[in-house]
């Protein structure tokens, strides 16, 4: 078994919020490499994450947050299972996170789920149309068309964002470490930015 510094499963603790056992495992697992052991953490904790994603999260809170100069808002619902846990500290900070990152990236939706089956077909199609005028074959179309729907739900779907105060971290990600932390389902409902002068 290769040995792993304390300071590496420190590291990668502070960067996951996973237990520091679990961490050690995975340094271990990934031989050293950090990178590598986070997406061994994260593959386990989305495989919590979603077993707790069937349960029902009717409890939570409604979080707001203003830009300064009041000309930018926004508010969101959130959701868990118990009111003890819209009561933590954690879950109160996900909140935060959450409405600053839709007044900085102004997602559409909340997840690639909620995207209207005609808009993504509309995007395709754009793709398409793009990449036979810039004279790509036709073979590698599909796979270049997959790679721009991934991106285009990457800038409108909040789940699939980068994560404004870390770039390296997905928002899912960022939900499924605070799941992972309280051991419930956490939820983004509704959320609605506010813009003055917006339509």
């Amino acid at each position: 078994m290769q040995k792993v510094s304390s300071e590496l499963v420190q590291q990668l603790r502070e960067k996951t919020g996973v237990g520091i056992m679990d961490c050690k495992r995975a340094l271990i697992e990934a031989n050293g490499d950090l990178d590598k052991a986070m997406d061994i953490l994260r593959e386990k904790g989305k495989a919590k994450a979603i077993k707790k994603s069937s349960r029902t999260a009717s409890e939570g809170m409604i979080f707001t947050y203003l830009h300064m100069g009041n000309k930018l808002g926004v508010m969101m619902e959130m959701n868990c299972e118990t009111d003890f846990v819209a009561r933590t500290d954690e879950f109160n900070q996900l909140g935060k996170d959450l409405t600053m990152q839709i007044a900085a990236a102004n997602p559409l939706w909340a997840c690639i789920e909620n995207v209207p089956e005609e808009i993504i077909n509309k995007e395709k199609e754009i793709y398409k149309t793009q990449n036979l005028n810039e004279g790509k074959p036709e073979k590698i179309l599909d796979r270049v068309i997959d790679g721009k729907v991934k991106k285009y739900f990457s800038d409108v779907c909040l789940l699939e964002q980068a994560f404004i105060k870390d770039p390296k971290v997905k928002i899912m990600d960022l939900i499924t470490q605070t799941i992972s932390k309280l051991g419930e389902n956490i939820t983004v409902g509704r959320f609605k930015r506010f813009k003055i002068g917006e339509e």
